[in-house]
């Protein structure tokens, strides 16, 4: 199944424009497969920065028995 592309404007620095296209000359690949691949990138990056649900509510179901010892681990 292809994915739905969409055009979109956007300005950055000269040079750092000219660092992305000379990566992607260096590569063999298209600019705005390097820009895809940077933007996927962050938005990973950026969506993982809060612990899961399922990790916190183990944390807090393990405070009771094991509080002190993460307060330890923590100094």
């Amino acid at each position: 199944m292809a994915r739905v592309r969409e055009n979109f404007t956007t300005q950055v620095e000269s040079a750092l424009l000219a660092e992305l296209r000379m990566l992607a000359r260096h590569e063999g690949r298209q600019l705005e497969s390097v820009v895809e691949d940077a933007l996927r990138t962050y938005v990973k990056k950026r969506s993982r920065t809060k612990p899961r649900h399922r990790v916190m509510d183990a944390y807090r179901s393990s405070l009771g028995r094991y509080g002190a010892l993460y307060e330890k681990l923590a100094k």
